[in-house]
């Protein structure tokens, strides 16, 4: 019997707080201009917001370098605002979880101040220093956002670890008293009255403690750390830990961001063993690029390869918990540009078609602020555009390895995450109506034509596409509880059942700019992005969700 947890019945919304709205006009989003724009969130339909990290931060990566868990980072307000946005989200109906970013600090944060002044400290076992070997850094790692995972401490021989940034120093999970404070950490933001956590690289907290050599993979000589700091056996044992002193303790809800799980290991974050309620799984996610997810080995890709990949990830985690369904997010481009690679095809119609094949899978659905009005990526023409430190690592990446910057420079504008990051474009106005200062990164340039304003009281809008598919998933016990299953069509249609109780809803998504035959479904149509079904066949990018009677 499918269990009701509440987190079940959930409309997420993802916030980049440093893009959404601008309301003290320095051209940087705030926790104020969330506020300001609740009224929009509560009409689209949205019941729970996620806020990217807005604690007290340098921003060397937006805010995923926290140097104080229990503060607000001034650029987005104060306490006291988040205090008021929880309030008055909530006699709205909407929720709020946070960001947790508990693989690292930023080594601006007291306990890494500490560590660095005195090796004797306490604090110096917060984190993971090493001894040099043979006068260098003590193994070949590479970081996730390039270079070496070793930064070496001024005047003392041994480095400290980083799986991404520099500024970003891993916590050592292997030290019970870091794990205490973070427990501590945790509760107390549970105890605010927030409903839960998005939970950041959290599959990277248990590295291989032989620290060994991996095989060189690139021009630079080092060995990407995934295989090494990422997925590690024995990090069941810490997410035991966790839940049992933080999550266990509150009618909470938690989702992991956790990049290259194998369905094998899926229980130990999800299902009623595992650490977490759901999960995003990137299994689906990441097909456009290589599995060592180095943005300048494009991977070639057909319909029938994603639909396989789509559908694998909905069996697997059926067969024992939940997920967090997304087409876009912060770390992603936009999703049109990623699915539909000819942009005479960008339309209303291939916009939300992709809208329908997500949005209804089994699982909550998550959508990424602008998404909901079709916003696509940008076309940045040199990297000084660009403000992203994995864009930066990556266009370095892409040029040892002998690219060159017109190559690594298509790369970035495919991939970047600066893509999603631009921002929130309200109305046609020079600065989208996100701010009246020029906004801390450059705007797309399409708010002239994609817009909030223009499509709010349009009912043949992306806008109204979304609302119609949140306030049908409102009715329809169906598509929350029900069981996926994959539907037999040809290889350009993605087609799938949702079932519960005795009822059947069909999801129809024609991926092409042809016209696809479909097998012969009879029933109440519930949504069609066209209004204009026939019997056995699809229209160019077309989306139809079919009640059978």
């Amino acid at each position: 019997m499918m269990e009701k947890q509440w987190w079940k019945r959930e409309i997420a919304y993802q916030i980049y707080p440093k893009s959404f709205k601008d309301s003290n006009h320095d051209g940087i989003g705030d926790i104020r201009g969330i506020i300001e724009k609740l009224d929009y969130l509560e009409d689209l339909g949205v019941t729970l917001l996620w806020l990217c990290p807005i604690y007290k931060s340098p921003m060397d990566d937006n805010g995923y370098d926290i140097s104080d868990y229990y503060d607000i980072n001034p650029e987005f307000g104060t306490m006291k605002d988040l205090d008021e946005l929880i309030e008055k989200a909530k006699a709205k109906g909407i929720k709020i979880i946070m960001d947790l970013v508990i693989n690292h600090s930023s080594d601006e944060h007291a306990w890494f101040k500490e560590a660095l002044k005195d090796s004797n400290s306490p604090y110096h076992n917060y984190y993971i220093f090493k001894p040099s070997v043979n006068g260098k850094e003590p193994n070949n790692w590479r970081s996730v956002f390039g270079g070496s995972v070793w930064q070496k401490v001024e005047g003392r021989d041994e480095y400290y670890f980083h799986s991404f940034s520099k500024k970003q120093p891993d916590l050592n999970w292997e030290n019970p008293k870091l794990r205490q404070e973070l427990y501590k950490m945790i509760n107390w933001w549970l105890e605010k009255g927030i409903a839960g956590f998005r939970v950041d690289a959290i599959n990277f907290i248990k590295k291989d403690q032989r620290y060994l050599d991996g095989p060189v993979d690139g021009q630079d000589g080092l060995s990407a750390c995934f295989a090494y700091a990422r997925n590690q056996p024995g990090i069941e044992v810490f997410f035991d830990e966790l839940k049992r002193e933080t999550f266990a303790e509150y009618d909470c809800m938690t989702v992991a961001e956790a990049v290259g799980v194998k369905y094998s290991d899926l229980g130990i974050f999800i299902g009623k063993q595992g650490c977490f309620s759901m999960m995003f799984d990137f299994n689906y996610c990441n097909f456009d690029i290589s599995e060592d997810e180095e943005w300048f080995r494009r991977q070639n890709w057909t319909i029938k390869q994603f639909k396989e990949l789509l559908f694998t990830s909905q069996r697997e985690v059926q067969k024992l918990g939940w997920i967090a369904s997304f087409l876009e997010n912060h770390d992603q481009p936009r999703a049109i540009n990623k699915f539909i690679l000819d942009k005479k095809d960008h339309s209303y119609y291939s916009q939300t078609m992709l809208a329908g094949m997500f949005f209804n899978l089994r699982g909550t659905p998550f959508i990424y602020q602008g998404e909901e009005i079709g916003m696509e990526n940008f076309e940045r023409t040199s990297i000084d555009e660009f403000d992203d430190i994995g864009s930066h690592g990556q266009y370095q990446r892409a040029l040892a390895e002998g690219f060159s910057k017109d190559e690594a420079m298509h790369f970035l504008n495919l991939r970047s995450r600066d893509n999603t990051r631009t921002p929130m474009q309200w109305d046609n106005s020079e600065y989208g109506g996100f701010s009246d200062q020029q906004p801390w990164i450059k705007m797309t340039g399409s708010q002239d034509t994609i817009n909030v304003a223009s499509q709010i009281h349009d009912p043949h809008s992306i806008y109204h596409f979304y609302k119609q598919m949140i306030s049908i998933r409102k009715q329809e016990d169906t598509l929350i509880y029900g069981d996926f299953k994959e539907l037999e069509t040809n290889d350009e249609v993605i087609g799938y059942k949702r079932l519960y109780q005795g009822e059947e809803i069909i999801c129809l998504c024609n991926f092409t700019n042809k016209i696809q035959d479909i097998p012969d479904i009879k029933g109440h149509i519930l949504l069609d992005n066209y209004n204009n079904y026939q019997d056995k066949t699809l229209k160019p990018y077309q989306f139809v969700m079919i009640k059978s009677l």
